[in-house]
């Protein structure tokens, strides 16, 4: 019998106005139940008998109450009450292992809405989704196609993320048998700058991540600038605030979700890139280094943002999922020591600030993080050899974002040089200004007359920048 592995894809609606309104009267509807659930436990509780916690059960009380919830099918209202029944059953088992754990007792207005294979139809891009009796179908189109076999789908989720209506779409995949080699072994080592770099005997591949990192700072940037522009305007304590204030804190929620979404996306596209190149090597088992003196330790607040913006637990999460689709065993170790250590002579060296590997005791040379994932071949029980081939790939959509403020600062820096011949700047300034060539000085000290020199103080690059520059238009054809 065929292994199967469980994948979801997070797929936006493309509804109209009344689809719209109707999804989130089913999303109210499904939060309404979550409260009536919380509130006759906390009843019961306050009697002194025990909470209804089984799922069963918790359909029968539902049974017995007969008022409906609206529009909301009984799939969907007890797709509500088995999430309820799962989230108390794992507290009580966090708490019997001697872990901290939380029974739900927070109500939500905006509760997900599950429902199973045989309660919903695929057509193409739309989707029909159950609703109770004597309300219309309710046909939504998606903005994209499923990506996966229509006879694959288990279930559907309607939920409202980053200030959209999304829906996770649930498959069972077989796993595809691309005959790996068990004694093949890589290692992989994670990090900021190079989310993945992999070694498999002779050869490496290093995927960079520069464009997530610059993602992730021009977004923490906009949100600081955003926050100090809000501070003034944000609703004391226990306000509710204004109309305004709520459709800023919507806008922010949207951003916020925009930013994960791509961040996500690149974690994809790296992890896809190294499954590739384990695939083509029928390599069958890959030796993740797990960091753990990082992720256990208290660093700062600066660094210990860099580390939340590395999202280690997503990339580990992608990667393993990947892997186990085309199966090939995933091994995790302690990365303690592997970027330190020699992996021709094993002997220990002072980790270096670059990205370049010297080894003062055997003269080895070679990438910093290539040198961590042979060290954690080794430690998962591989064997690699010196780097002869490296391959370079990258994730994310680079430029993911172009900081304008970067080239206004560099103009800034440069006020006193000219522009490239034959940019639009340059043409607009040699028609004020003739002097202002190649070759010139703001100053006017050379290139051209006596009478067509003009002081630096008539004129500078912040009038052009006032006058020509577009915050809609890319300056990247500015050096």
């Amino acid at each position: 019998m065929a292994r199967t592995v469980y994948r979801t894809a997070v797929i936006a609606l493309r509804p109209t106005t009344g689809q719209r309104r109707r999804c989130y009267a089913q999303l109210r509807a499904a939060g309404d139940v979550w409260a009536w659930v919380l509130d006759c436990n906390r009843e019961i509780r306050s009697w002194g008998d025990r909470p209804i916690v089984a799922y069963q059960a918790l359909c029968r009380e539902l049974s017995n109450r007969g008022a409906p919830f609206g529009e909301l099918s009984a799939v969907g209202a007890r797709s509500v009450l088995r999430r309820y029944s799962i989230a108390w059953f794992q507290a009580a088992k966090r708490r019997r292992d001697g872990r901290q754990a939380g029974f739900p007792r927070r109500k939500r207005a905006l509760f997900p809405v599950q429902f199973y294979s045989g309660t919903f139809m695929i057509q193409g891009k739309h989707l029909r989704l159950p609703v109770a009796r004597g309300f219309p179908d309710l046909w939504i189109r998606l903005a994209r196609g499923i990506p996966y076999p229509v006879g694959t789908v288990r279930s559907v989720t309607l939920l409202h993320q980053g200030g959209r209506l999304c829906l996770a779409v649930s498959a069972a995949l077989p796993v595809e048998d691309r005959h790996p080699c068990a004694s093949k072994v890589a290692g992989v080592d994670l990090g900021i700058i190079h989310p993945y770099a992999v070694a498999i005997d002779d050869e490496g591949l290093l995927v960079s991540g520069r464009a997530l990192r610059a993602e992730a700072r021009l977004h923490l940037a906009d949100t600081k600038g955003r926050g100090r522009r809000a501070a003034a305007k944000a609703p004391k304590p226990r306000v509710r605030g204004s109309r305004r204030w709520r459709a800023y804190c919507r806008a922010q929620r949207q951003v916020e979700g925009r930013h994960r979404r791509r961040i996500h996306q690149g974690h994809h596209e790296a992890a896809r890139q190294v499954i590739y190149f384990a695939v083509e090597r029928h390599v069958g088992t890959l030796v993740i280094g797990r960091p753990s003196g990082l992720l256990d330790q208290d660093f700062g607040s600066r660094h210990n943002r860099r580390l939340v913006e590395w999202r280690y637990a997503h990339l580990l999460r992608t990667l393993r999922d990947k892997a186990e689709r085309m199966g090939i065993r995933i091994s995790v170790v302690d990365e303690r020591g592997t970027s330190s250590t020699c992996p021709e002579c094993s002997r220990r060296v002072t980790k270096p600030s670059g990205r370049v590997f010297n080894c003062p005791h055997c003269g080895y040379q070679g990438h910093r993080d290539l040198v961590g994932a042979r060290n954690i071949a080794a430690r998962g029980g591989g064997y690699t050899r010196a780097t002869s081939r490296v391959l370079h790939r990258r994730a994310g959509h680079p430029p993911a974002r172009r900081d304008r403020r970067r080239h206004l600062l560099d103009l800034e820096r440069r006020r006193q040089s000219c522009l490239a011949p034959g940019h639009p700047l340059t043409r607009d300034v040699a028609r004020r200004r003739p002097c202002l060539t190649s070759g010139s000085r703001a100053g006017g000290q050379g290139g051209h007359d006596g009478e067509d020199r003009v002081p630096s103080s008539a004129w500078r690059f912040d009038d052009a920048l006032k006058v020509h520059y577009n915050p809609s238009a890319s300056l990247a054809g500015v050096r």
